[in-house]
């Protein structure tokens, strides 16, 4: 699972803390080695995945051990420029009954997209609003967090979902590098050489990580192996104020979505889903937290 959850965006992982929810084991801390991360949180961890993870970043790795029974405040206080800000913490536990409102023409559910919809609630619960997520059997597949908007929060995740896919065409499986290149070269490379606005000075920058410049996707090949990414789950912490969210999300093969809805224009973001044949839950509850 840590594999999978770090790779939902390959690129942001500096200066970032990888959450466990169980005891660390030696797979796990092995993993964990490889990955560039400054810290790990977990309830507990083994003798020997203690000491596998003492040795990386020389020995100034962060390892916390948290106590799994520790409950914060019910309300949280934060300081700005000596005015101090109040909050309910956020103690929404996401479950399938937020599933259970279905506004559209198309009321079926399958498991695997209940158990999507419900890691994308789990996941905007944890993220700055405005947020949308996209799941994806089991896994986050693109994120869009604290935009403005709404749609450039849509338009974002679905960036990254398709960035995710096409990670795994043939062309970028083939991929040779050079010997000694590390894996956080590899994945800026990769970036790169999907980039369809990446410039020639970029491209042949290129030249010292690969064997040889590869020839890049068109855009009717990425197009046509986009098309292979279907049944996608998207939650919102917020209403869609507008259907251009769904036009968006139906690109990226989006065809199970959750939101909180109460929108003056829920009948229109309905109709709009209705006409893609997505099945869409009204959860009543907004996520926003700041």
């Amino acid at each position: 699972m840590t594999h999978r959850a770090r790779g939902a965006d390959r690129i942001s992982s500096y200066g970032d803390f990888i959450a466990l929810s169980d005891t660390v084991d030696v797979s796990t801390a092995k993993l964990i080695s490889k990955e560039v991360s400054d810290g790990v949180i977990a309830p507990d961890y083994s003798d020997e995945a203690l000491e596998i993870l003492k040795k990386k970043k020389k020995g100034n790795y962060n390892i916390i051990q948290i106590d799994p029974n520790y409950e914060p405040l019910d309300v949280e206080r934060r300081s700005v420029y000596g005015i101090t800000f109040e909050q309910k913490r956020n103690d929404v536990l996401p479950s399938y009954t937020m599933l259970e409102n279905i506004v559209t023409n198309n009321k079926e559910i399958p498991s695997y997209a209940k158990i999507d919809l419900i890691l994308s609630m789990v996941t905007l619960k944890y993220t700055q609003s405005n947020s949308v997520c996209l799941t994806y059997n089991g896994q986050v597949i693109g994120c869009g967090a604290g935009q403005q908007s709404r749609i450039h929060c849509t338009r974002l995740a679905a960036n990254k979902a398709k960035n995710w896919y096409l990670r795994q065409h043939p062309a970028v499986i083939g991929l040779v590098f050079k010997k000694g290149i590390s894996r956080t070269t590899r994945d800026n490379a990769i970036d790169q050489y999907l980039m369809d606005d990446v410039s020639p000075k970029e491209m042949n920058d290129l030249k010292n990580i690969f064997e040889q410049i590869p020839q890049k996707l068109t855009v009717d090949e990425k197009r046509q192996w986009m098309t292979g990414l279907t049944n996608v789950s998207l939650g919102s912490d917020g209403f869609f104020p507008f259907s251009d969210n769904i036009d968006r999300a139906a690109q990226i093969g989006v065809k199970y979505i959750i939101q909180p809805g109460n929108s003056k224009r829920d009948d229109v973001v309905i109709k709009a889903c209705n006409e893609y044949g997505i099945v869409m839950a009204f959860s009543n509850i907004r996520l926003f937290h700041h």
